[in-house]
Order: structure tokens, then sequence, then C-alpha cells
């Protein structure tokens, strides 16, 4: 069970300091959001190059932006330990994990909530994670989105018939309210943003959020 804040919620004036408070966490999530894919603009390959330099804990990219197949690959090549895409905007997926796997990131793939898991479970043997959105991409501190779940359960049983060592992540409303639904339904990384960098201590929140996940383990 891997906690992975996401510093979409952090101070973005201190972004150094703000990845110590969250040193005991498995990954710390970086939202890149470019206005086109969705709504709102965040941060890109530049700081996310400066992140790399100073971050305790390996970096879980999460590109929400338009033409992965273009940009995705030099994250990887960057460093950024965990690279997903939205499959909704990749047009040769394989193509692309193949790449971010051969620049040494894990390769992810995302599923916006109107997106079917179905027609994509053929891709499992190219990817290390499927990324379950539990709300609309584009903003923080949006409500958790329960009729996900059987999305993450979907590719839970996915996963166990296909036997690879896929990680299933969830990304949204992620609390100490919901994580445990989420960890039943078969996530296995949560992402959580205000839930930790909200917290008076950030550490506190994490392993208090891992420790409800954990209670649920298969």
């Amino acid at each position: 069970m891997q906690i992975s804040p996401s510093i979409l919620s952090a101070d973005f004036a201190d972004l150094a300091a703000e990845l110590d408070r969250i040193s005991n966490a498995d990954w710390a999530h970086v939202d890149v959001m470019d206005a086109h894919f969705v709504p709102n603009l965040t941060l890109g390959l530049p700081v996310v190059e400066s992140l790399l330099r100073v971050s305790p804990v390996p970096l879980d990219c999460h590109l929400m932006i338009d033409d992965p197949d273009r940009w995705a690959p030099a994250y990887a090549e960057a460093g950024a330990q965990s690279v997903t895409f939205h499959i909704e905007a990749a047009r040769d997926p394989v193509r692309l994990a193949r790449e971010l796997r051969a620049h040494g990131a894990r390769a992810a793939m995302a599923l916006k909530p109107a997106t079917p898991f179905a027609p994509y479970e053929q891709l499992l043997p190219e990817l290390d994670m499927v990324l379950v959105m539990t709300v609309e991409p584009g903003f923080g501190g949006q409500a958790f989105m329960a009729d996900q779940l059987p999305k993450v359960q979907q590719v839970r049983e996915a996963v166990r018939r296909s036997g690879g060592e896929v990680w299933v992540q969830v990304d949204g409303g992620v609390s100490a309210r919901t994580i445990e639904q989420c960890a039943e339904a078969g996530a296995d990384v949560f992402v959580a943003g205000s839930a930790v960098y909200g917290a008076d201590d950030a550490a506190a929140a994490i392993d208090e959020l891992r420790a409800l996940a954990d209670a649920c383990a298969h």
C-alpha cells in the first residue's frame, strides 16, 4: 500500500520544503497540466527537473496533456521514476509505454471517469500501473466519485487474470474517509492532495492513510 501525496495542494513558492514534509511517502505525485487536455495549467518539464534534484522520494508524474506520445518520454529521460499518460490523449500507447520503460521509468495509463477500462485491458502487459481517476482531472479539492470504485475492481480483477505486477492507483478525493473503500476495491497506490498537505502534520497524515489502507489489504 503506497501513498503518493499530490504537490498540487502544496505551497508552490517553496516546493523543496514541501517535498521534505512528505519524506515518509512512497512517491510525490506531480500533476502536469497543459490547459488543453484539462482546463488548468500547472507546471512542466523544467520544474520537474528541479524537483528531481531535491525530492527525498521518487516522482510520480501524471501528465494531463495533449500529445503525450511526443512529450511524455522527456519526463522519463529526466529521471521521473513513474510517468502516467492519459489513454484518451495517446495515439500509440504501446509504443509510448515501451519508450517510457526504455528510459527506466514505470509506465502508467490513466483513465478519466467517463473512460471505460475494458477496451484497454489488452495493454496490461505493457504497463506497470493503471490510474483510475476518482474525480474529473484538472483541479484539486474535488469530491470523491464513489461510482468509480467498480472500475477499480475491474482493473484489479484484470491484473489478477493477466498475472502481471501492475499497480492500481486512485487519484481524486482520497482521504481518511475514502481510502478504505479504495483499498477494498483493489487499489494499492493512493494519491492524496489536500488530505496530506491540508494537515498540520503531513507526515502523520501519510502514516494514518497508509495504516487505514494496510488494514484493508487483501
